[in-house]
């Protein structure tokens, strides 16, 4: 793993220079056609890392074909999920190797212009970022090396770079948001066709990729695809970063796709099942005892109905009730509505407003079931996919916290020795 994405200097060490990025890493290949670039990425199985894991090589073909020489990239660290830290320490730590990525992407694609859309309230990402592309900039006049058509040798892309602040909120990050802030300045999901990677940033067709996709197709562009799927425990091979909350040792950590959740838990100092948390606010619970030995592969995941979303796995501390968490996620996830559909303004409060009730002992007596309805009538409605999203993950909550809930929406009872739960 020495040369994985969080192999060299500590952490806590801050940003790499460029300097030091480059005698780590070496520079990035020279003259790379950037049809072998992409034909490098779709045979390594990179898939993309900000939760929808489709594979990077076939978005990248997808705008290439559309490009012209004027697609746009735009490189998504907006990272609005509460529970993961590692897109901003990524951009804090390793900033030249994300932005090895996105010059790669702005040359195999045919790219004019780069955005680069870090969450506002992420300053240590925003101040490495920043210092890293002045880095650059100033290499490269000192060098001043000629421009040519292929992948550049990692000296500092010509391309005009702009860094956007993201608004905070958990959908800005979305690919259409993000695309719908640069152009109007507001950052909701736009659901009517076309896709961003037709007609984006500035109607131009426009790559969104995650920080840390970026940076692991810069390390392919090194090493190649082989070297990649040397790692992977599982039908989805390559490593990941995670989250990792609610556990003794808590915080980022690098893993073999296919790790299971108990060896991550065993490696974060947690002895025994306990239900987790897997992909955040916009995944599920899943009970500890039948999450121990599955996989963090998001191939076999997604066969088993779950998601390995954006590598957020979040133990429920000792103690603590899963209702009580349930209701606080519920409560964020309503308030993070974009305000474009029922569904999600009126629907998921209602949902919300309920699980507050149940979870203080206050419940009325049909609210339990009326969640169920909401959720029913919920499903497939919204006009983004936020209200999916959390609507399944209420729906895992009802089925991993059944007796739970049976015991505060009819006993009106908390069972859990602290009577506060909280998943971080």
């Amino acid at each position: 793993m020495n040369r994985r994405i969080l192999a060299g200097p500590s952490l806590a060490g801050g940003a790499e220079s460029l300097d030091a990025h480059r005698e780590r890493l070496g520079p990035l290949p020279g003259r790379m056609d950037s049809r072998e670039l992409i034909a490098t990425l779709e045979r390594s199985g990179l898939l993309g890392r900000g939760g929808a894991g489709f594979p990077v090589g076939r978005k990248w073909a997808s705008v290439a074909s559309r490009a012209e020489g004027q697609a746009v990239v735009l490189a998504n660290g907006a990272e609005g999920e509460p529970l993961s830290a590692k897109d901003r320490i990524l951009m804090a730590t390793r900033p030249h190797l994300v932005l090895d990525g996105i010059e790669l992407a702005a040359a195999a694609v045919g790219a004019h212009r780069i955005v680069v859309y870090v969450g506002s309230e992420h300053q240590d990402a925003k101040r490495a970022m920043s210092r890293a592309v002045a880095e650059r900039r100033n290499a490269r006049r000192g060098r001043r090396t000629a421009a040519g058509p292929g992948v550049g040798s990692g000296a500092g892309s010509a391309i005009p770079m702009r860094l956007i602040a993201a608004p905070v909120g958990y959908a800005s990050g979305e690919e259409s948001a993000a695309v719908h802030f640069v152009n109007e300045g507001d950052a909701r999901p736009v659901t009517v066709p076309p896709r961003p990677y037709e007609r984006g940033v500035a109607g131009r067709p426009t790559l969104v990729q995650n920080v840390e996709s970026l940076a692991n197709a810069a390390l392919i562009a090194r090493f190649g695809d082989a070297w990649y799927r040397e790692a992977g425990l599982g039908e989805t091979k390559g490593t990941a970063l995670i989250t990792v909350t609610g556990a003794p040792q808590s915080g980022l950590t690098e893993i073999e796709l296919g790790t299971t959740i108990g060896e991550v838990a065993r490696l974060c100092g947690i002895e025994s099942p306990r239900p987790v948390m897997l992909g955040g606010y916009f995944g599920g619970w899943l009970a500890g005892e039948a999450a121990w030995p599955m996989a963090l592969d998001p191939v076999s995941l997604r066969a088993a109905g779950s998601a390995f979303g954006a590598g957020v796995v979040s133990f429920l501390e000792p103690g603590a009730c899963g209702v009580v968490t349930t209701a606080r996620v519920m409560d964020f996830m309503a308030g993070s509505s974009a305000a474009q559909c029922g569904p999600c303004v009126f629907g998921l409060r209602a949902i919300a407003d309920a699980s507050a009730r149940v979870a203080r002992g206050r419940g009325r007596q049909d609210d339990t079931r009326r969640i169920v309805g909401w959720i029913e009538s919920i499903a497939g409605r919204g006009a983004c996919r936020l209200p999916d999203g959390t609507i399944g993950f209420m729906a895992s909550a009802l089925r991993v916290f059944r007796d739970e809930f049976d015991s505060h929406q009819n006993h009106r009872r908390c069972t859990a020795p602290h009577g506060e739960g909280r998943a971080a």
